[in-house]
């Protein structure tokens, strides 16, 4: 075996040319054939090299190096030939071509499978038409997005003007019932004043007594109204402090048994412990008293009233129950606005609900009715609790008794600044009629003017007054003597405001202000 190889790498054969029989025209046609076949054998895998190398996420990568093996071996075979024209080294020619079939045979076993996949490849035209149908879902996308904004836009707008209307609508129920209200009391007024008036040159005391308490009962039924109004508005002052739930609700069983009549057995529970929450005790009695007042008029032949006090984790529950009409859940859902009431004319106003919601609102707490026709009512008033009760709890409420009025003492000097004149000479009347000396004025400037001339043992303002309100007359009047007394006698019903305007500490009286605590008031100064 090793003889019959040896010639092919010794040079014993004769080199190819003398093949050729050393014809110079086909020898160098050889040459330069297989020197060029050989170069551009040699600059094709340095192509696909360099094609892999830059791109890396070339699928099927590994072929394309086969193929560079393949066609360098190739490039090997025509250099061979080129060296053999003179050199008889066909053994090495040999292992060359050898190398070459190893590599040419598992290439194209290879590629005959990937053909399929090669295919299933997008060509450029359908590439370019895939870009253009999705420029086309993309347009349509956005015509589509379009669409839905402007739809969105609509219906907020449909939205809007629908929560607009329903304003109007509650702004005209409110007014409107504000309206009636009023007038029945303006109506009641005026007619008692207009008898008082005819018979002011006959004596007739009996009948101008009778007259002037129906006068005064009038202006007390539109006081306990407005106070509603501004409750249910949560701009009134709200005198809150730590009380017991529980124990004020107790306390006010005579009153509220007083209120709801011999026809209702009225049954109130309360947590054995503490209840403590921060709210004002008046606002708070009175939302019971409403509620309760609720629950016997849905009970008309009489029933049950259940009023409970229950602690929870982090509130307090007042609950009033009856076992009534119950309401409608058309009625349940309108039951909170101001002046929204079921009853007859003269049966009540539709602010009893809307009044205990807002004292709820404004102790950080909710209101929620809970009804079924035929079933009854709950309405439970949900408080949070707060930290410990004072040691001493001493806020009067509706259902204790009010300590005596002190004496008035004679002669106070008391600045009196109103720009409504009717109003401006009541005030300045009744306090003279109890003794005081008073110097009433229009506006701040005049104010200002006669607060230099003399000292004042106490200032009466109103709030809203055209040019200088009270709150920076109170201020100017304050830079000048820090320690005056200022009182707001006022029917404005922003007392915030007044409040942010002193501090805090601004006292208000509001109109219309019984003279009884107008007297008491200017005998605390």
């Amino acid at each position: 075996m090793h003889d019959m190889l040896k010639p092919f790498f010794d040079g014993s054969y004769e080199p190819h040319g003398y093949c050729l029989l050393w014809n110079p025209g086909l020898i160098w046609t050889h040459v330069v054939s297989d020197l060029l076949i050989a170069a551009a054998y040699f600059s094709i895998p340095l192509a696909l090299v360099s094609l892999i190398r830059r791109r890396k996420d070339l699928e099927f990568s590994w072929i394309f190096m086969l193929f560079a093996v393949f066609i360098l071996a190739c490039g090997m075979t025509h250099i061979l030939s080129v060296w053999n024209l003179w050199h008889g080294d066909y053994g090495i020619e040999a292992v060359v071509k050898a190398i070459t079939a190893a590599a040419s045979i598992p290439t194209a076993i290879i590629l005959w499978p990937l053909i399929p996949r090669l295919l299933a490849l997008p060509s450029p035209s359908q590439l370019q038409t895939a870009n253009e149908n999705l420029a086309v879902m993309v347009a349509e996308r956005d015509d589509a997005l379009d669409r839905v904004r402007e739809e969105a836009a609509q219906r907020q707008h449909a939205e809007d003007a629908l929560v607009q209307a329903k304003k109007i609508e509650a702004l005209g129920q409110l007014t409107g019932g504000i309206a009636h209200d009023f007038n029945n009391l303006l109506q009641a007024i005026a007619g008692n004043l207009e008898l008082i008036a005819g018979r002011a040159g006959t004596p007739d005391p009996d009948k101008i007594a009778r007259w002037s308490g129906n006068a005064l009962q009038a202006v007390d039924r539109g006081r306990r109204l407005t106070g509603q109004l501004l409750t249910f508005s949560r701009s009134q002052r709200i005198e809150a402090r730590v009380i017991d739930a529980a124990a004020l609700v107790g306390a006010m069983d005579p009153l509220l048994r007083q209120s709801v009549g011999p026809a209702i057995d009225l049954r109130i529970t309360a947590d054995p412990g503490t209840c403590p929450v921060e709210t004002d005790a008046t606002q708070l009695e009175l939302a019971v008293l409403n509620l309760a007042v609720n629950a016997r008029d849905a009970m008309p032949d009489g029933g049950t009233v259940d009023i409970a006090v229950e602690r929870g984790v982090a509130m307090v529950a007042i609950r009033v129950t009856d076992h009534g009409t119950g309401m409608t859940p058309d009625v349940a859902e309108r039951a909170l606005e101001p002046f929204f009431t079921t009853k007859g004319p003269g049966s009540g106003t539709g602010l009893g609900l809307s009044m205990a919601y807002g004292v709820a609102q404004a102790a950080g707490g909710d209101l929620v009715i809970d009804s079924m026709v035929g079933r009854g009512t709950t309405v439970t008033i949900h408080l949070p609790l707060t930290g410990q009760l004072p040691a001493a709890n001493a806020t009067a409420t509706l259902s204790t008794v009010t300590s005596q009025p002190v004496p008035v003492p004679a002669r106070k000097m008391i600045l009196l600044v109103d720009d409504d004149e009717v109003v401006r000479t009541a005030i300045e009347d009744m306090l003279c009629n109890a003794g005081h000396q008073v110097t009433a004025v229009p506006g701040g400037e005049a104010a200002l003017a006669a607060f230099k001339d003399r000292e004042y043992d106490l200032v009466l303002l109103d709030f809203a007054m055209p040019g200088m309100n009270g709150a920076q007359l109170a201020g100017h009047l304050l830079e000048q003597r820090p320690t005056q007394r200022i009182v707001f006698v006022s029917g404005y019903s922003d007392s915030a405001a007044i409040d942010a305007a002193l501090n805090g500490k601004a006292e208000i009286l509001a109109k219309p202000v019984d003279s009884q605590l107008l007297l008491d008031t200017v005998a605390a100064a």
